[in-house]
């Protein structure tokens, strides 16, 4: 099986099999690194006192003398000791003696330590938690005060007007956590928002050694802007007159606001560890938290060897939903991480505001972009200045044309307006490059690989982002006259721009190649211009050289998008407190829209298309619906410890899943695709004598008892889709029925096919989106 799965995707995205964990492993046998070590907890022989001596003798058994390389004891080697969540420990060892560990009774699993990277307001209205008139689903908030979010990030700016407690009520009486103490943050800095706040830097300094403390805060406290964006995001309090130098002017809200904020810093300038950030989920489910917000990623392995994957099952088991990024791979398919079925994968989407700015020409003509600059230097709209591309004729951007760093004449640029395509540098230190040669100004030109999708920043001096068209008509502009020239315009905030949403050309993209029978992402909400609360240390385009400070900033990324699905999630958890993290998906996945603002299909920023549910997964968020969906997809952890067996995995690969129940394959699914996800997912094998599948699925009730449902499904070129039976009666609240989905193949299609199945009545719509496809013959 695992052998047919490895030829099936070879055949279906060789092209993208490069994809791969950034490992922080050594070529030198007798230098450490850290790694995870998975251990069997019933496996403890009984001489031992507890799990910890037990774990110490284990590394003890296989460690070598110290070197001189490395002259830390025994009792140094581990780093962390894991016992929720996850069971194990983190640990320095050279290779030799991870493969005599490898032997060791009880070991289950090894993982390499791992480095992840951050995916890097008007939403609540956008999403439909509020109306123009007031009303709005937080009006329950003393419910969603007994909920209590994780959010692992880069640590929290407790000053923030965003993580004000006036009016909430006591901590949570299932709260076990604690209020660690470092620099710059003290017990006082939590409160009856923020109950709780941890760190955690042991991997980070075993890789990249100790933290220094003069540059960095060892402690809870952000000075990078990331977590407290994400962590207002999930749950902020109101804050009225929220703004970014006058831009997005108005309530700044998470979608939760009623609950409750726990900062896991596992983020530092080097990056995110898997070891520390293991153990972050380890101590969060320990702690009571019952929604944790991940936006961050680092690449895609199999479901047994992604130590996160292993510890997200692990939090699952436990009634934790947890919510993660997709990554900013797109528009590049098979870009996504965190695929596993049990992790909610979140894409990016744009809102119907934005931040619109113009380049007039000397021609007169005037094209539109955007910008959030907001500075000292202005230019005249009675002046025109000129322009200078420093690329050439080429379609291929140059290292000047992407004004890089020292690559730039300031003889040549010196007063002028410069164009600068986008790419390989972050798009504000273009600026600052510009800045720094003696320019006035800037217009940032999209390449193919963005499109026509802009992303508003605040930039260091007068600068504009336009679509890749309006950039190469700017380009030809400047080769044709010699003369030619401009100036910039800043127009500040709009709303109610069509269409909307459209998903961002640099969210992530699917199929899932370790499982084309799992639908990923999921589902997308809003990424792209978010406002939300921002460290005071930095300044708001996190260059070093930006002097300005502000209590909000704007940011774009799948990192933004993650945290408006956490928070619904815990909306949902307060109103459904029964439900577990897989009905919470179900809810989000079936209540899901495929349309804009304009009722056509939704769009893909990258090349102005529709999109499909590679792009979007189930559709954009409808967090109002998902509140009474009708119908749900439960999924229990045997379930999901099923649809592993069915991909193949070893009874070795497995231990790493049955770490709590000592869990068995049952055989229950004749393939993964009989999972009861909410999407469909049939994949037809290289034997093209297979012409029929059948899977299976279960619904809830969690509406009226009575309630009688019709199918409907979109037709498909290639299949015909039968369904049994068409019809659902339901005689009770949580009921479950079952059905059955058949797809006899009509024409074998190159390409996947998309479509929908729906379950309606006059109160509700449950719809699973539909992806056929078909293996390339053998």
């Amino acid at each position: 099986m695992v052998a047919l799965l490895g030829k099936r995707l070879l055949l279906f995205v060789s092209s993208y099999l490069a994809f791969g964990f950034l490992t922080c492993t050594s070529n030198k046998t007798s230098s450490t690194t850290t790694y995870i070590l998975q251990i069997d907890k019933w496996a403890k022989p009984a001489l031992f006192v507890d799990h910890v001596q037990w774990y110490s003798s284990i590394v003890k058994s296989v460690t070598s003398k110290p070197s001189k390389v490395d002259d830390s004891g025994d009792e140094d080697r581990i780093i962390y000791t894991y016992h929720t969540a996850f069971h194990g420990i983190a640990a320095r060892l050279n290779q030799e003696e991870v493969e005599r560990l490898r032997e060791k009774h009880g070991v289950m699993a090894v993982f390499p330590e791992t480095v992840y990277q951050l995916h890097t307001t008007r939403s609540p209205l956008f999403l439909g938690l509020e109306n123009r008139y007031g009303t709005s689903v937080w009006s329950d908030r003393l419910s969603q005060s007994d909920v209590i979010v994780g959010v692992l990030d880069t640590g929290i700016w407790p000053e923030s007007p965003s993580f004000n407690d006036t009016e909430m009520g006591p901590v949570p009486g299932h709260w076990k956590g604690n209020c660690e103490i470092g620099r710059a943050f003290g017990r006082h800095h939590c409160n009856r928002k923020i109950i709780g706040a941890r760190v955690f830097y042991r991997g980070y300094e075993a890789a990249s050694g100790k933290i220094n403390e003069r540059d960095e805060y060892k402690s809870p406290r952000d000075q990078d802007g990331h977590g407290t964006h994400t962590a207002a995001t999930v749950a902020g309090s109101a804050v009225h007159g929220a703004n970014l130098f006058g831009y997005a002017y108005g309530t700044a809200q998470g979608m939760a606001p009623g609950a409750r904020i726990v900062p896991y810093k596992v983020c530092w300038t080097g990056g995110c560890f898997s070891s520390d950030i293991l153990s972050a989920v380890d101590q969060a489910v320990a702690d009571g938290v019952n929604v944790l917000s991940i936006s961050l990623g680092g690449g895609v392995a199999s479901y047994y060897r992604d130590s996160l994957a292993v510890a997200a099952f692990g939090a699952m088991e436990k009634g934790v939903f947890i919510s993660c990024s997709a990554g900013n791979g797109g528009p590049d398919p098979v870009s996504l991480t965190n695929v596993s079925p049990w992790i909610t994968t979140v894409g990016a989407s744009t809102m119907d505001r934005d931040f619109p700015a113009i380049v007039k020409l000397g021609t007169g003509e005037i094209l539109t972009g955007t910008s959030l600059y907001r500075g000292r230097r202005t230019l005249s709209t009675q002046k025109q200045y000129p322009i200078i591309y420093p690329g050439s004729n080429s379609s291929s951007p140059t290292p000047s044309s992407l004004c890089l760093e020292g690559t730039l004449d300031s003889h040549a640029v010196a007063g002028k307006i410069v164009i600068c395509d986008r790419g390989i540098s972050p798009r504000v230190q273009k600026g600052q490059v510009v800045k720094d040669a003696g320019g006035v100004g800037m217009i940032l030109s999209n390449t193919a690989v963005n499109g026509e999708e802009l992303v508003a920043d605040s930039h260091l001096l007068p600068a504009v982002a336009v679509g890749e068209t309006t950039g190469k008509l700017i380009k030809h502009y400047v080769s044709r006259d010699r003369k030619a020239s401009a100036t910039l315009l800043f127009l500040g905030t709009k709303v109610g721009i069509k269409p909307s949403p459209v998903v961002a050309a640099f969210s992530s993209r699917g199929p899932n190649f370790l499982s084309l029978e799992i639908l990923k992402p999921d589902v997308v909400a809003p990424g792209v211009n978010i406002l939300a609360a921002w460290t005071g240390v930095t300044g708001p385009s996190s260059l070093p050289t930006d002097p300005r400070r502000t209590w909000f900033n704007i940011l774009s990324g799948t990192s933004m998008s993650c945290p408006h699905v956490s928070g619904i999630a815990a909306l949902l958890k307060a109103r459904h407190p029964d439900w577990s993290p897989a009905a919470i998906k179900s809810a989000l996945m079936t209540t899901a829209y495929v349309h804009d603002n304009t009722f056509h299909p939704l769009k893909d920023a990258s090349t102005g298309v529709p999109s499909t549910p590679y792009d979007h997964g189930a559709g954009h968020i409808n967090p109002s619906k998902a509140l009474d969906p009708g119908l749900i997809y439960d999924i229990g952890a045997q379930d999901y410890f099923e649809f592993l067996c069915a991909q193949g995995l070893t009874p070795s690969q497995l231990t790493a899943f049955a770490k709590f129940s000592n869990r068995k394959c049952l055989q229950h699914f004749a393939n993964p695709g009989d999972l009861n996800y909410p999407a469909i997912s049939p994949v037809f094998p290289e034997n093209t004598k297979v012409s029929v599948l059948t899977l299976r699925r279960t619904v809830t009730n969690v509406g009226p008892p009575n309630s009688n449902y019709h199918v409907a499904v979109s037709p498909f070129r290639g299949a015909l889709v039968e369904v049994d039976p068409r019809t659902l009666n339901f005689t009770r609240l949580h009921q479950k029925l079952s059905y059955k989905v058949t797809f006899k193949t009509k024409s074998r299609q190159t390409a996947p096919e998309f479509g929908h199945l729906t379950w309606k009545n006059t109160e509700h719509k449950v719809r699973s989106p539909i992806v056929i496809t078909w293996l390339p013959p053998l």
